[in-house]
């Protein structure tokens, strides 16, 4: 009975916020991503920046790399303990590629090179064909 007291106590001391959305997959779409998860993030207290730059981005290639016509892309965020965790869902079954060095010059291609410099871990899960989730996480 005392650990269970104790395991109750330690869950009520970090508890485990959550925010879902699902969004269509256009650019009002990302940018209604970013709004909304910047006022979910106010209303927690936490600190905007850097997640509201890695959401930005991360919502941005779902809208634009993983749009599947007549498809919607799922924003979550989790704050477990000190990490807020940040994932983008959508249903092109296609792996983003590594960050990689670019020209000066060019016009696209720096969402990724911005959540890698932004997030303090990121990655990339396949869910059931044809969806994948782009994670991040930053401390806060």
């Amino acid at each position: 009975m005392i650990q269970e007291t104790a395991a109750a106590e330690a869950r009520l001391d970090h508890p485990v916020r959550d925010f879902t959305v699902q969004l269509s997959s256009t650019p009002r779409g990302a940018r209604l991503a970013r709004l909304l998860a910047t006022e979910q993030l106010r209303s927690w207290g936490l600190p905007l920046d850097p997640a509201r730059q890695v959401i930005a981005e991360l919502a941005a290639n779902a809208a634009t790399h993983g749009r599947v016509s007549g498809r919607d892309f799922r924003l979550a965020l989790y704050v477990v303990a000190d990490t807020l965790r940040i994932e983008v869902t959508d249903t092109c079954g296609d792996l983003p590629p590594c960050p990689q060095a670019l020209a000066p010059d060019a016009e696209s291609g720096r969402g990724l090179v911005l959540v890698e410099a932004f997030a303090d871990r990121w990655g990339v899960a396949q869910g059931p064909l044809p969806r994948k989730t782009v994670w991040a996480e930053c401390a806060l």
